[in-house]
This record gives structure tokens, C-alpha cells and sequence, in this order.
């Protein structure tokens, strides 16, 4: 199989390299020039691993059209916000069907659907083989540094899951496959919403104590939306749910974490909405699943919570006291 991966960050920048070791042939598509000039010549992505040297073989582009040519399989690696856009253009170019992989965690800013919905209206079903979403714990950080991680290859379609699931597996990287689209999708994109609440939470000063309850009551929401949504409760137990909610609510690598962190600290969002330039999944979730909760009657007060604190300049602070307030009930 050819592998274009279409986004020149972090993530496209570790999943390339993750190909390239298993021998397959792969090319970075990337609007921005000078960074495409540094993959070819230099071997490096100077803005997110300056001084980690990728491999020789990988290849990068500037040109969407030559990375369309002769492609298999397309890896989606945007922001979730240009999705759309970029499959609006890809479409045109393609001259025959491929395999769609999304790498993103989250939802289309416009319309509200999940990321694989969003492929299937945008591109045309003769275009496409498939869709797959590699989904699960991990920071590209560490994936580019080969250390030791678990994804899940999550597909309607499970011959195409196991293909992904063969061309990504080597000796630091395993993948598993799933077929609950609906619970992994909503499971990935709802952990970023936690993972805030976790982040605010330490910002306060809150300790081990707080973190515990706030993730094990944030997989009671994140599941109890998701499997009302179509998703399977297993799945939230799974790397896309559990593992992948454990991980971003506990690390200072997680983006929504830091963003939390900063806003706990100053017990307000106001200056973090104002000066953050990063893609922060977590701000526009917390936005759609507040909506489509109320929508649905799903009782989701850590989110609430979230959408509270960013929306409406509400404190932490006392979000929490709210939140500690409420009535009484069973835990299950």
C-alpha cells in the first residue's frame, strides 16, 4: 500500500514515520514549504521535532496533487476545524478508490458530526474503499521517540480495520481492532472535555483525591452519552475510552490538560481564550456535547461544567462548589 498523509503536524509527522519503518511508502503532504524543504532535505520537522532525524525514505510535498498520485490509502492528520475543507479539495484530484483514515479526535465544527460521517458526505462512496479511525492513548511525542503504544484501528468495515491494523503494527506500536465507530468517536473526543476539567481541577490546587473521582465520573458521562448515542459500553473501557482518558487527564503533554491548568490557575478562561494559538480539541467538544446532551436529556454535569467555565465566564472555582452541591444519589 502508498500512504499520503495529509497534515505536516505532529501526528502526521509520528505516523509517517511509524509507516516508513514498516517499509511502506509514504508522503507528507503539507501546505507550508519550508517545512516540506526540511522533511526532504534536512530529514527533520524543524517546528515539532527539531532535532529528531526521520527517515531518508520518507517523502514530503506541497503539492496536494502529487501526494493524491498513486495513493492507497489517504491519513487524515488536520485539526478537525479543516476536515472539510481539506476533502473538498482532495476529492477533485482523486482518480481512483482509496482508503480514508482519520487520525483526529473530535467533531466537525459546522454540522456537528462525527469525523468519519463527515468523509462519507464530502467524499463520493465510488471514491472510497473504506473508512477507518486510529484512535487510543498516545502523544506523538512519544510515538516519534518509538516507544512502546496501543491504538485501535476502529472500522465499520473489519477487513479494512485489519489492513490499518498490519500496516501500523511493529515492535513498539500495536493495533487492535474495533468495530464500534459510533463508541469510539464520541469516546476520543469526549476525554479532551475531562481532560480540561482535569487540567482546571490541578490549577485550583486539587490533588490525587480530586483527579480519581473527577476521571471515574467522566467515564460514567463519557459512556453513559455514548452508548445512548449507539456506542457499545464496552468500548469505554477499552484504549479508546479508558486508556485514552487516563492518559490525557494525568500528563502535562496533553494540550487540553495544559489548557485546564492554565485556566484553573487563574480561576478563569478569559486570558487563555484570549492568547491561545494551539488546537485544543477539547474547547469546541465541550460546546457540541453540551448542546446535544441537553438535546438528548443525557445528564452530563462535568460537562456542563466545562461549557460553563469557557462559554459563560463562569469561575472554577465555583463550578466546583456547584458541582460538590448537588443532590445525593447512587454512584451506579
Amino acid at each position: 500500500m502508498r500512504f499520503a498523509v495529509l497534515g505536516g503536524g505532529s501526528w502526521g509527522t509520528a505516523l509517517s514515520q511509524v509507516l516508513t519503518d514498516n517499509g511502506l511508502k509514504t508522503i507528507i503532504y503539507a501546505k507550508d514549504l519550508s517545512l516540506v524543504t526540511a522533511i526532504e532535505k534536512e530529514h527533520l520537522n524543524p517546528r515539532y521535532f527539531p532535532s529528531h532525524l526521520l527517515p531518508v525514505s520518507l517523502k514530503a510535498t506541497a503539492s496536494l496533487e502529487k501526494a493524491v498520485e498513486n495513493a492507497d490509502c489517504f491519513i487524515i492528520a488536520v485539526p478537525t476545524k479543516a476536515y472539510r475543507e481539506l476533502l473538498v479539495s482532495l476529492v477533485p484530484l482523486m482518480r481512483k478508490k482509496a482508503l480514508f483514515l482519520s487520525v483526529g479526535k473530535g467533531f466537525d465544527p459546522t454540522t456537528y458530526q462525527r469525523l468519519s460521517c463527515l468523509i462519507r458526505e464530502v467524499v463520493p462512496e465510488e471514491k472510497r474503499e473504506a473508512i477507518v479511525s486510529l484512535l487510543g492513548p498516545s502523544f506523538a511525542e512519544e510515538v516519534i521517540e518509538r516507544k512502546l503504544t496501543a491504538l485501535s484501528a476502529v472500522s465499520l468495515d473489519l477487513k479494512a480495520a485489519e489492513k490499518i491494523q498490519k500496516a501500523f503494527s511493529n515492535n513498539y506500536l500495536r493495533v487492535y481492532t474495533n468495530e464500534d465507530e459510533i463508541g469510539a468517536e464520541y469516546a476520543s473526543a469526549l476525554k479532551n472535555v475531562i481532560a480540561l476539567a482535569s487540567g482546571m481541577m490541578s490549577g485550583l490546587g486539587y490533588g490525587d483525591n480530586t483527579r480519581a473521582a473527577l476521571i471515574t465520573r467522566g467515564l460514567a458521562e463519557m459512556s453513559r452519552f455514548g452508548v445512548k448515542k449507539g456506542g457499545k459500553m464496552e468500548t469505554y473501557l477499552g484504549l479508546t475510552g479508558l486508556g485514552d482518558l487516563l492518559m490525557t487527564c494525568n500528563s502535562l503533554k496533553s494540550r487540553n490538560f495544559q489548557a485546564g491548568l492554565m485556566i484553573g490557575k487563574d480561576d478563569s478562561a478569559a486570558r487563555f481564550l484570549k492568547e491561545n494559538k494551539q488546537t485544543v480539541e477539547g474547547v469546541k467538544t465541550a460546546e457540541i456535547i453540551h448542546i446535544q446532551a441537553s438535546k438528548e436529556k443525557v445528564s452530563m454535569p462535568i460537562v456542563d461544567a466545562v461549557y460553563a467555565i469557557l462559554y459563560e465566564g463562569q469561575k472554577p472555582s465555583q463550578i466546583i462548589n456547584m458541582l460538590m452541591s448537588r443532590s445525593l444519589k447512587k454512584e451506579v
